[in-house]
């Protein structure tokens, strides 16, 4: 078997946190210039790619500006900076709950996205973690969708991503959410949800069908006032949504989900009144690095048990 070669390091620092692109040009494609085949590639007007070549902006494992007529080379690397998209700022911060020469964990804020993605590029955790701590190596070990705040892990060194990022693969990672809901005294809870969740590719929401189950999660009520319950939540399996999804099908759906148990209008960018009240309340593990056990607990407090007719009112 051929040991994969890794490849060269980027010749271009970061940008407000965001590693420049790098693109590899196929083995075994026919191009006559490198700029043909980024502009098929990448499905940019070819005057955006004209225009990042004239300004130099495109450049190869050297650092050299890759010119309009540089021959395709298959196997080459080149790198450049994508424009970044005009982003809101999520006006809450996001706290460092631990810190040692391997991992960060932090506490994120509802709304911020862990890492760059679509429209979500410098206004992310990984982003804005880089640029707090000067970090510029810092990666995530997982992801916690953006409208779930809580503990993320992040690594600090490249080499040893990989072993942090198993931890979540191989589920030897212990995960508590906790979630705010309605309360319904006729649902027999405890109990552990087993069922099959599919999440298809351009659907908002996830959905159950039937089939072996890939999805389980066990539900408790820690307490209840009037209506409204605090729950905890204990995956063991980490399906898109999965919790979600889930609390829903129990017909105790979490509040302020734009998505289940129906799909509601988008949220607006800037519209931050009303978060999902779901947070990743507690991260243990066995640090595969150093031998440590750790066990993190977010301090923070979901807003509707706080107060809900703040929440409420937005």
């Amino acid at each position: 078997m051929r040991r994969r070669i890794p490849p060269p390091p980027s010749p271009l620092p970061q940008r407000d946190g965001v590693d420049p692109v790098r693109v590899r040009l196929p083995i075994g494609d026919a191009w006559a210039t490198v700029r043909d085949h980024l502009v098929a590639r990448l499905a940019a007007d070819a005057e955006v790619i004209d225009g990042l070549l004239e300004a130099g902006r495109i450049v190869d494992a050297a650092g050299r500006p890759v010119t309009r007529d540089m021959a395709y080379v298959p196997g080459m690397f080149v790198w450049f900076h994508r424009e970044l998209p005009a982003e809101e700022r999520v006006p809450f911060p996001i706290d460092v709950i631990y810190r040692d020469e391997h991992v960060v964990v932090a506490d994120k804020p509802h709304f911020l996205a862990t890492t760059p993605r679509g429209s979500h590029v410098a206004e992310t955790a990984l982003a804005r973690l880089r640029r707090q701590l000067g970090i510029p190596t810092l990666g995530a070990a997982h992801r916690l969708d953006r409208l779930t705040a809580g503990l993320v892990m992040f690594t600090v060194r490249p080499e040893e991503r990989g072993a942090y990022q198993s931890l979540f693969r191989d589920r030897r990672v212990a995960k508590e959410y906790e979630a705010v809901a309605l309360y319904d005294p006729a649902l027999p809870l405890p109990r552990t949800v087993r069922s099959r969740i599919v999440k298809e590719r351009g659907v908002l929401a996830a959905r159950e069908v039937e089939g072996e189950p890939n999805a389980i999660s066990r539900i408790e009520v820690l307490e209840h006032r009037g209506e409204r319950a605090r729950y905890r939540l204990t995956p063991s399996t980490g399906q898109t949504h999965q919790l979600r999804v889930h609390m829903s099908a129990l017909g105790v759906p979490i509040l302020g989900d734009p998505l289940y148990p129906v799909v509601t209008d988008r949220i607006a960018s800037g519209d931050f009144r009303r978060p999902l009240q779901l947070l990743a309340r507690v991260l243990e593990f066995t640090d595969p690095v150093t031998g440590l056990e750790h066990r993190f607990v977010s301090p923070r407090v979901l807003r509707v048990w706080s107060s809900y007719e703040e929440w409420a009112a937005g």
